[in-house]
């Protein structure tokens, strides 16, 4: 069965469709209006062997934060409904990505609790048009909808760009390996029973 969510978001500040297959081949056709963010979510889809497509219009006019934390919204809730009661999967994962100088680290639990532990020290600059404090906010807004405990620290890294792609890199990598299946797992990854 395929595991895989069509989303559509439409509020007065932006209008998001997303589609996620879980179980895809690293595909990505993303167009947000927000050139950073579209290649960080093509590296995301690619390191995550995630199939996605993502089209948004929001107030960019204004600035590009609604825009990038209500992509975090819909992706989120595009993988809390493609996996479903989350039985069989593997539940945890973990990546360590170094990026030329930096190293970034992902642990993440879809344990069905949203909590963002956000170890990155960025200074207050932007990248382009983009300014680096909205990283924080899409993984807050992803984490919130998914329902997804996530862990993410950068150990050490001076250029910002490269700390921000590591972190959306270990973030992809940490997810595949989160969702995966595994043939022996009977139910959930719970002594509860339920995830």
């Amino acid at each position: 069965m395929a595991r895989s969510a069509s989303i559509e978001r439409i509020t007065r500040e932006t209008q998001i469709k997303l589609s996620l297959e879980i179980d895809g081949k690293g595909e990505a056709q993303v167009c947000t209006s927000v050139p950073f963010l579209d290649h960080m979510l093509d590296l995301f889809a690619r390191h995550g062997l995630f199939n996605l497509k993502v089209e948004a219009h929001g107030d960019i006019d204004i600035d590009f934060h609604h825009t990038v934390e209500d992509i975090g919204i819909v992706l989120g809730s595009a993988f809390k409904e493609a996996l479903g009661d989350k039985c069989g999967i593997r539940r945890y994962g973990q990546a360590t990505v170094p990026m030329d100088e930096t190293l970034a680290s992902v642990a993440t639990d879809l344990s069905g609790r949203p909590y963002l532990v956000y170890n990155v020290d960025l200074p207050k600059v932007k990248i382009g048009d983009f300014d680096v404090e909205l990283v924080r906010e899409f993984f807050q807004a992803f984490v919130n909808h998914c329902g997804a405990n996530l862990h993410l620290n950068v150990m050490y890294g001076d250029n910002v760009h490269h700390i921000v792609e590591a972190c959306f890199k270990a973030a992809a990598r940490a997810l595949d390996m989160a969702t995966q299946m595994d043939s022996r797992i009977e139910g959930v990854m719970s002594t509860k029973g339920k995830l």
